[in-house]
């Protein structure tokens, strides 16, 4: 670590908004990408966007891509998007689909399990059979789809058993991707993760999602609407849980923290007006009222309603730049325009992603101002608190 960097975590205030050079300065960020993003496991997206043999999609954050391709045999594989030739970017689109993937530079062609199967016109004692592509760990739980550039990922245990306690009941795992969009962010990818993490700022910025969702309040003055939306839970014969706070730097475990909230009453869903937008998900048969919100550290969010679930993806890019990626999920029988509107499915998320690309921008702007110093977190901050301290450990 360099002395900068030491600097920096070592006057850090306790509980405090971060030092200016650790959301700016370039060395910073290499080491977020090298003890972050290249030690933890990171959603990558979900299975329904690569359903039949040949389909792919891509990874990508700062430097480094990820090919997500399912093979013939219907497995899903990762493959750093480099060709073992002289390393051009294999795919160049977002998504695709082919029976091999073949490198536009030279034409090195590779199967879907990753071997390299031709390299024109090279010598005849070249050994193709040691110039396949690298790959990548993956995992898919419930549907979703982690990746890790680690040489040795951390395990996914505690996460995948905790991951299937509490989205297993909304169905992901046969659910399929409505619509994606993305958003980006003239910013460093730690100010949109805060403000991620924490809804005291939900009553001033989001007024549309304050209408509905108790999280805008402490939670100590909506724990009676939390107790009535699990006791409807419980009445469905639904058990979403228990949900594992595990952030601990100590334990060589992927970190996750969840929570779970109530609407107010009349609210069935995250919609404009509360009423449902998609046909109900897993095992639900009527709407309990509630949320499941879950942190997938170090930068991914789910969000499941009985009717639909939300995918945040927090991506970094450079120092002051990063991108939002929303994924909206509907059962996987649902069919766009029979069976839900698509803006109607939508219109919250959209609406408070828009919101929080101005918010996030302007944040950045104030803190890169020689009159920025790290100010103290609120109590409805806490969530914050603790990741900043989390993340101080890991880059220390």
């Amino acid at each position: 670590m360099s002395e900068l960097i030491a600097d920096l975590v070592r006057s850090q205030p306790v509980a405090h908004s971060l030092h200016q050079g650790l959301y700016n300065s370039p060395e910073v960020f290499a080491r977020d990408m090298d003890c972050i993003f290249g030690r933890y496991w990171v959603l990558a997206g979900h299975q329904s966007s690569a359903p039949n043999p040949g389909d792919w999609f891509l990874h990508e954050m700062a430097d480094e891509s990820v090919i997500i391709v399912r093979g013939k045999d219907m497995q899903l594989r990762a493959f750093a998007n480099v060709c073992r030739h002289r390393g051009s970017r294999i795919c160049r689109d977002s998504s695709g689909h082919g029976s091999r993937l073949i490198c536009p530079y030279h034409g090195w062609v590779y199967e879907l399990d990753g071997r390299l199967a031709a390299a024109r016109l090279m010598p005849a004692d070249f050994d193709v059979s040691s110039h396949g592509l690298k790959p990548t760990h993956i995992e898919v739980v419930e549907g979703l789809v982690f990746i890790s550039i680690a040489d040795k990922p951390l395990s996914m245990n505690r996460v995948r058993a905790s991951i299937t306690a509490a989205v297993g009941p909304y169905g992901w795992s046969s659910a399929r991707v409505a619509h994606r969009e993305t958003y980006p962010f003239t910013a460093n990818w730690k100010l949109a993760v805060e403000n991620y993490l924490e809804c005291y700022h939900c009553a001033p910025a989001h007024p549309e999602y304050s209408r509905l969702h108790s999280a805008e309040k402490p939670i100590e003055r909506v724990a009676k609407l939390n107790e009535a939306m699990e006791a409807r839970t419980r009445a469905l014969g639904i058990k979403v849980g228990p949900i594992d706070y595990h952030v601990d730097s100590e334990i060589d475990e992927q970190p996750f923290v969840g929570r779970r909230y109530s609407l107010y009453d009349g609210a069935c869903t995250g919609s404009e007006d509360g009423r449902p937008v998609a046909p109900l998900m897993g095992a639900f048969t009527d709407y309990d009222g509630g949320v499941t919100s879950l942190l997938f550290a170090p930068s991914s969010f789910f969000i499941a309603y009985a009717d639909h679930g939300v995918l945040y993806r927090f991506i970094p890019h450079t120092p002051m730049t990063s991108s939002l990626e929303v994924i909206w999920l509907v059962n996987g029988n649902a069919r766009e325009g029979v069976d839900y509107d698509l803006e109607k499915l939508v219109w919250m998320w959209r609406v408070t992603s828009k919101a929080d690309k101005r918010i996030v921008e302007d944040n950045q702007l104030g803190v890169n101002s020689r009159f920025y110093e790290p100010g103290p977190y609120a109590p409805m901050e806490a969530r914050v608190a603790a990741w900043t301290e989390w993340y101080l450990k890991e880059i220390a």
